[in-house]
């Protein structure tokens, strides 16, 4: 019974430590989802609703995280993210044969628009495109490839060893101890020309808009560092706005999609 009870611990403890970093987090998701949910016109209400059998955009926007444990989905990982030198552009740079998180979005829509295509796709490329606009406002997923986006930049948040990817995916969000819920109702409050301004660009305006955060934090953050209470104070309210603006112009895209 002993021997069980150690074994029980030591598969879960090594499952722990093998889970993937998540983009996000499932409450930056979720709360991105639930976001452009309040910025959707009624008619792609009705559309998605529909699409998803009722399912939210919160909930299924943690799917294509949960799908990397299947090696069949294996080839969607670099949709994930996208890394070239501070010194280049996305243009300039060499890209990847696998793919990127611009092409990935531009598939989604894609496939959404193609009237061709099966409900059976565009449900799965809906759930994608909903993810992958949540990660393209993660700033670390617009980063460098030397680092694999921050994985490898090892600091320390409070007295806990980390990385700095896992600190905008995870920590800061877990420390600020809301829900999505919560963290989607209490957005802030925006004026008619600030949310059209945040709606206006492209995918790639965005992408370069989340690089130049990226740049940011790079400029402020030191291999090794002690990152706590001042970074949350310099960076919170930063992140808070990334969530939203990954909700309005979710929700922007599929307003274009569903009408």
């Amino acid at each position: 019974m002993k021997k069980g009870f150690l074994l029980f611990v030591l598969f879960a403890f090594t499952a722990l430590v093998a889970r993937p970093a998540e983009d996000w987090g499932r409450n930056g998701h979720r709360a991105t989802g639930e976001i452009a949910k309040k910025y959707l016109t009624k008619k792609a209400k009705r559309n998605i609703e529909k699409l998803l059998n009722g399912e939210s955009l919160a909930l299924v926007s943690t799917y294509a995280d949960e799908i990397k444990s299947d090696s069949n989905y294996r080839k969607y990982g670099p949709w994930h993210y996208v890394n070239f030198p501070f010194e280049s552009t996305y243009e300039e740079h060499d890209k990847n044969e696998a793919g990127d998180i611009i092409e990935a979005i531009k598939k989604s829509v894609e496939v959404l628009k193609d009237e061709k295509a099966s409900k059976e796709d565009k449900v799965f490329y809906l759930k994608l495109l909903v993810h992958f606009m949540g990660d393209l406002h993660q700033p670390m997923h617009i980063g460098l490839a030397k680092d694999k986006g921050g994985n490898d930049f090892q600091v320390r948040w409070f007295n806990e060893g980390t990385n700095l990817h896992s600190v905008w995916d995870t920590k800061m969000i877990e420390d600020y101890n809301m829900s999505y819920s919560e963290l989607a109702a209490n957005e802030k409050q925006l004026s008619k020309m600030q949310l059209k301004q945040i709606q206006q660009g492209s995918i790639t305006d965005w992408m370069y808009e989340s690089r130049a955060l990226c740049e940011d934090i790079y400029s402020n953050t030191e291999v090794g560092e002690k990152l706590w209470y001042p970074y949350m104070y310099e960076y919170m309210d930063v992140l808070r706005m990334q969530l939203q603006k990954g909700g309005i112009r979710l929700a922007e895209v599929l307003n274009d999609i569903f009408g």
